[in-house]
């Protein structure tokens, strides 16, 4: 441990108590900050990130507890020692119980102390190695659908980032097999809520009339059959988060049900009078286009809004076929070693070939396809005559592409440019020259169309534009 890296802070009101931790702690090598209230603390864990705070129980305003409260609200991970009179042992037992690592009586045994800090140090490093093994094991396990450098992707994970540390309901909307039920457990497993359970809902699958119990649970006797108590998904998720995926399927009156719990935080069992509350992150997700449903009238719009507090939306992937090598390198990793095969490549021009199908079923599509080859394939090398028949047939020319029935003119355009830098040049000056524009032009719009995921290798084209003209 690199204890110049360990950032601390000691908060009490007794100014000399608070020198004398700050003191023994630096001749320790740990970088040490002081604050003599709760607001002055508040502030400084807002500017920096502390491994450990140790702070008196009792202080003018804020007390030492409340200040953990409001800490670990916005920063989990940081931990707390209290310091605490013999009057307030129980007040920091409490503390203990809200999430504190331990405490310590006054008058401060210093030796014991500078142990305690030790030992809280070493269990926070083993937290984090555990989370770093947790997310290594999970992409072992299954690669993610949304690797890649697009810039569509890009804006999803940073999105994924900033909502994972909030509390409010995110609706995710995209093609099936683009991945949503993983952008959901990534906000799960990056939020205050990841120890706690992911339960998922496909609303499409359960008929209206089962689906009232399904969600809230029932008790004994509510119908025939209902021979004990049992919870419903909402229990199960308690503390943790619900996805409910393919919303858009949910029936009237479960659209209805599902606002009121979502409005009021509360429920009653089927066939149960006693009022159940739980504490539940929801995330939604659909595959159909859900304004367009409310316009029609099968979807409420005072669900819709609650639901789309915040909206992710979910490319498919003939709009990222930048990513395609990537995923198809790690799928061709990943089944390899589930399947106890040899390590596969693919080679350019079968590489190609995949970039230019559409790929209807999206990245679902793309891994069963590489699964297949993994399995099926026995030579080191994928060549372009060794993919399905359905890739080959489609690909006529790396000139051609689809366009879709309702596509804009704006779509259009950007189609066309992400296939003529993906399929026919990556230069940024001969791409231009095949388009017709200039090369301003085509910069322009690679910006406009979010498409310049890689401003360096602009800026050398300009640079070694300008310097040829010299």
């Amino acid at each position: 441990m690199d204890k110049s890296k360990v950032n601390i802070l000691v908060v009490d009101d007794e100014r000399g108590l608070c020198a004398g931790v700050q003191e023994a702690l630096r001749r320790e090598g740990y970088s040490v900050d002081a604050a003599h209230d709760a607001d002055a603390a508040l502030k400084l864990t807002a500017q920096c990130l502390y491994n450990l705070v140790i702070t008196d129980v009792k202080m003018p305003g804020l007390d030492g507890v409340e200040l953990l409260r409001q800490v670990q609200g916005r920063s989990r991970d940081t931990l707390f020692i209290l310091m605490t009179a013999f009057g307030t042992v129980e007040r920091a037992v409490e503390a203990m119980k809200e999430g504190a690592y331990d405490y310590l009586t006054k008058p401060l045994d210093m030796k014991r102390l500078r142990a305690l800090v030790l030992k809280a140090l070493e269990f926070q490093a083993l937290v984090a190695e555990n989370n770093e093994l947790r997310l290594r094991l999970q992409k072992r396990s299954e690669p993610s659908p949304l690797l890649g450098a697009s810039e569509g992707i890009g804006a999803i994970a940073r999105l994924i980032d900033e909502v994972a540390q909030s509390e409010v309901t995110v609706l995710i909307e995209g093609e099936s097999g683009t991945g949503k039920e993983l952008v959901a457990r990534s906000i799960h497993l990056r939020s205050a809520r990841r120890d706690r359970s992911f339960i998922s809902v496909n609303c499409a699958a359960l008929p209206e009339q089962l689906l009232e119990a399904e969600l809230f649970g029932h008790v004994k006797g509510a119908f025939t059959g209902a021979i004990a108590n049992k919870p419903g998904r909402f229990q199960l998720a308690d503390g943790g988060t619900l996805f409910l995926d393919e919303i858009g399927d949910l029936s009237p009156k479960g659209q209805g049900d599902l606002l009121r719990v979502l409005e009021d935080g509360g429920f009653r069992m089927v066939g149960g009078t006693d009022l159940v509350r739980v504490n539940v992150r929801v995330i939604a997700a659909t595959n159909k286009k859900l304004q367009e449903a409310v316009a029609a009238g099968r979807f409420r719009e005072d669900l819709f809004y609650r639901l789309q507090i915040v909206p992710i939306v979910v490319p498919p992937l003939r709009e990222r076929a930048e990513d395609i090598p990537l995923l198809v390198e790690n799928f061709l990793e990943h089944f390899a070693a589930r399947h106890k095969r040899r390590r596969k490549e693919m080679s350019t021009e079968a590489l190609q070939l995949c970039q230019r199908f559409p790929w209807p079923g999206n990245v679902r599509q793309l891994r069963n396809v590489i699964e297949r080859l993994v399995i099926t394939h026995r030579s080191a090398t994928i060549d372009a005559a060794d993919l399905p028949d359905f890739l080959r047939a489609h690909d006529r020319s790396t000139t051609t592409f689809m366009v879709r029935h309702g596509m804009s003119l704006a779509e259009v355009e950007k189609l066309l440019i992400r296939q003529t830098l993906t399929h026919i040049t990556d230069n940024r000056e001969e791409s231009a020259r095949a388009l017709g524009i200039s090369r301003r032009a085509l910069q322009y719009k690679l910006k406009q169309y979010g498409l310049l995921t890689e401003p360096q290798s602009v800026a050398d084209d300009s640079t070694r534009s300008e310097e040829k003209s010299r």
